[in-house]
């Protein structure tokens, strides 16, 4: 076992399916001689050379439609955008193509293609470089989603994003990078559509992803200390959503929160509210709770950037309703 930084397990899996796998290659704004803006690509330009860590000029549009077409043609690009919000430059080739290809030819292409980078809402980063895309693409049909949380499963799930044969949107959070846990030394893979279970309970469903599911622990903390015991469950895989695991949660506790840094209105909370309402509505004590992001860009100013996205207290004031019956 080995401590490791979150940016550093992205790192390692991206090396090690490189070594494996000749076809992998990675393309981005600085990926190359600067060893990308959160060093996810440090020291890869060195060891596998110009043509597989290649830096491209700042056109979005242009760099991941190149790598969509050389993943039709047999490679494995991994497309980083130095921020997530800039890749609204290349939604025509992430969704008409990436998306798309694989159908509109009826299998005659696949479309191997992984495109990761930091998203979310930072410390100060203002609104530009504080986008959260994931319900912007969740729409689009043929596409994976996956929102890494910890540095064990960036790693794991970035080594099977990198061989599944589909494209995968690859979410890191700005925030997460540093965050760091031992890591198995020998070689592991986790599932690209299952949710993690992250702390059982019987009480309440927390259900949440990428930052919240700390924001969500620290607000447990509390409620443990108050006598709940709430479940808390990762999604990881926000297309498809995993509703084996959210089901059989909500069974046992039959009242939902829900926890997301995304926008309220279209957000994933609001699809998941809907599913879950399509499909385990008669398991529900009341109604769920969801908890998201202000409808609005996110403010530069610290006090105001804290107003816009869901605190731990919020969580917890959230439980205590839903467990109350005050709703």
């Amino acid at each position: 076992m080995a401590e490791t930084f979150l940016f550093d397990a992205l790192r390692e899996a991206i090396d090690e399916e490189m070594s494996r796998d000749q076809t992998v290659m990675v393309m981005g704004e600085d990926v190359g001689q600067y060893g990308g803006s959160y060093k996810v690509t440090k020291d890869l330009y060195e060891k596998y050379g110009e043509l597989r860590v290649l830096d491209t000029p700042i056109a979005e549009n242009s760099f991941t439609g190149m790598g969509i077409g050389a993943a039709m043609t047999g490679l494995r690009p991994i497309i980083e955008g130095m921020n997530m919000g800039f890749l609204l430059l290349a939604f025509n080739q992430i969704s008409n193509n990436a998306g798309m290809l694989r159908y509109t030819s009826g299998g005659n292409f696949k479309i191997p293609v992984v495109i990761r980078g930091p998203g979310g809402v930072g410390s100060q980063l203002g609104a530009e470089h504080s986008q959260r895309l994931e319900a912007y693409f969740q729409a689009v049909p043929g596409l994976k989603i996956v929102a890494c949380s910890t540095p064990r499963n960036a790693k794991g799930l970035l080594k099977a994003a990198i061989r599944d044969d589909n494209p995968v949107l690859f979410f890191e959070h700005v925030l997460l990078y540093f965050n760091k846990e031992d890591l198995p030394d020998d070689e592991y893979i986790l599932p690209l559509d299952k949710a993690e279970t992250v702390r059982t309970g019987k009480d309440v469903t927390i259900l949440t992803y990428s930052r919240m599911r700390y924001h969500a622990m620290k607000a447990v903390e509390a409620l443990e200390k108050k006598g709940y015991d709430p479940e808390v469950i990762d999604l990881i895989s926000l297309k498809p959503i995993d509703y084996d695991t959210i089901g059989a949660s909500i069974k046992k506790t039959h009242r939902v929160v829900i926890v997301e840094e995304c926008m309220r209105t279209g957000g994933i909370g609001a699809e998941i509210i809907a599913s879950i309402n399509d499909r385990f509505f008669d398991e529900l004590d009341g109604p769920v709770i969801r908890l998201s992001s202000q409808d609005i860009p996110t403010p530069y100013n610290k006090g105001l950037e804290d107003l816009t996205i869901v605190q731990p207290a919020q969580i917890e004031e959230a439980v205590e309703k839903i467990m109350q019956g005050r709703l």
